[in-house]
């Protein structure tokens, strides 16, 4: 079975949102009132993009997931 890595990465804005993005999946970036509430918000986008994914042939098969934030 295939592992799909993913990374998200955050950024706190000025207004003190966080936005949380996964640069491996295009468009998949979020905002959030906390890190904890953009990690979850990014997480779900990115499974409906993963699913869309699936469903329209994308992707053979459904990977394994390995998801870490970025450093």
């Amino acid at each position: 079975m295939n592992t799909l890595q993913l990374t998200v990465e955050f950024d706190l804005e000025d207004d003190g949102r966080w936005i949380a993005a996964i640069p491996a999946l295009s468009g998949v970036m979020v905002y959030g009132d906390s890190q904890d509430d953009a990690r979850r918000r990014v997480l779900a986008l990115a499974l409906h993009v993963l699913a869309d994914q699936l469903e329209s042939g994308e992707l053979p098969e459904l990977p394994a997931l390995s998801v870490s934030d970025a450093a």
